[in-house]
């Protein structure tokens, strides 16, 4: 008997989200003999709860799935919801009902590391209650930062944007003959993976950015004055990359120095503002001028600085996703395994969504360089496959066209 797949977004959006969702959209109706509808959850499953979703196999055309395809942000719309830790709530048996009562058999959750809890929860509570609705995981998140897989959909753009947004904002920088130091502040809460990314905007040894710090290195202020009154001997237009959670060998962020940090639904500090700290520290230690930039929310959302290899993994993520819950995994995320560097290759598997929740993939310490300031080039053949390729984007007097649900 056929079923129907639901699918969602979940968490922060990426620039390539969307091409998941297209994968999933697509491949599903691939297989019609298993497969009735497909439905979207809008505004994931907080939006559900609330029955708001829309039938993707009857209301959107080939032409408009490509745009999807490489629209930024969450067609369906996202959410940050956390599903009860206690598996006897009386959510779960209400969220069952629902999803029974359109004839769910398959459920797919596009998104990071809270929304692979929640895969891990349904899954669970499915087990134990003898349900045959099955649940995946479809990796995404800028943050590079999902255990079990060599990386994520969405940190090649990002990756991507971080570099070049560095290389012009150095040129911008390089115009003056005066010292002057630019912190540039850079997401990632506990892993460095997209400040690492900045080193890319270098075009030759001892270019900037001169300076990087991630959150897998203590920072110690001591230590970063010496760095930088070397790096203004080299220069006298310092860049200095920063992650948003970098702290010092006591555990305290950075960017609580300035005001303390506030918590979001999960727990989670949000964080901002240590760029700003490490401005006035500069201005006030070395009496120089000294600005901070806050890339924020650019880093995953620029639908213009996207790569193609990340276009196209992140729709492979979401057809494989199909073709293997049809097969019957559940309690799974879908991975990319990498098989080489050189040609670059990678192959789709399965690892149990129970080990990559609740986890964060750090950045490797061996490639962290001199002191927690720099970035080894043996980074370089890992990331520098992901950024490739420009797709070929969808343009209307001089700007992109991009999808927005009805």
């Amino acid at each position: 008997m056929k079923k129907n797949i639901l699918v969602g977004q979940s968490g922060g959006p990426t620039a390539v989200i969307n091409a998941s969702l297209y994968g999933v959209v697509t491949e599903g109706m691939e297989h019609l003999d298993d497969i009735e509808h497909v439905y979207g959850m809008v505004n994931g499953i907080e939006g559900f709860l609330k029955d708001t979703y829309l039938d993707l196999s009857l209301g959107l055309t080939q032409k408009e799935l490509e745009l999807i395809k490489l629209t930024p942000a969450a067609y369906l719309g996202s959410c940050r919801y956390k599903l009860p830790k206690d598996l006897t709530s009386p959510f779960y048996p209400t969220l069952f009902r629902k999803l029974e009562a359109l004839d769910i058999g398959y459920f797919l959750y596009i998104g990071g590391n809270d929304s692979m809890d929640t895969v891990s929860k349904l899954s669970r509570y499915a087990a134990q209650v003898g349900s045959s609705i099955r649940f995946l995981g479809i990796p995404k998140t800028i943050d590079n930062d999902l255990m079990l897989t060599d990386h994520t959909p969405g940190y090649g753009s990002a990756a991507k944007y971080v570099a070049s947004t560095v290389r012009e904002i150095s040129l911008d920088a390089s115009v003056y003959q005066q010292q002057a130091v630019t912190i540039i502040e850079l997401m990632g809460r506990g892993a460095g993976w997209l400040t690492a990314a900045s080193v890319l905007a270098r075009k030759y040894e001892k270019d900037n950015p001169l300076l990087i710090y991630l959150p897998e290195a203590p920072f110690d202020f001591q230590s970063f004055t010496g760095s930088l009154t070397e790096a203004l001997r080299q220069r006298p237009d310092v860049i200095v990359c920063v992650s948003e959670g970098i702290m010092d060998v006591s555990g305290r962020l950075i960017c609580e120095y300035n005001d303390e940090a506030r918590l979001d639904n999960f727990g989670h500090k949000m964080l901002t503002g240590c760029g700003k700290v490490l401005e006035n520290f500069v201005r006030n230690h070395f009496g120089i001028k000294a600005r901070s930039v806050e890339v924020n929310v650019s880093q995953r959302c620029s639908g213009m600085v996207l790569s193609q290899t990340d276009v196209e993994e992140a729709a492979l993520a979401g057809s494989f996703g199909v073709q293997s819950i049809l097969n019957g995994a559940t309690g799974k995320m879908v991975a990319f395994s990498r098989r080489t560097d050189q040609p670059y290759s990678i192959e789709c598997t399965l690892v149990d969504v129970n080990e990559v929740c609740n986890r964060e993939k750090p950045f490797p310490t061996h490639w962290i360089t001199k002191h927690g300031s720099n970035i080894s080039p043996d980074f370089l053949p890992y990331v520098l496959p992901l950024i490739q390729g420009e797709p070929k984007r969808h343009m209307s007097q001089g700007l992109p066209v991009y999808a927005y649900r009805r």
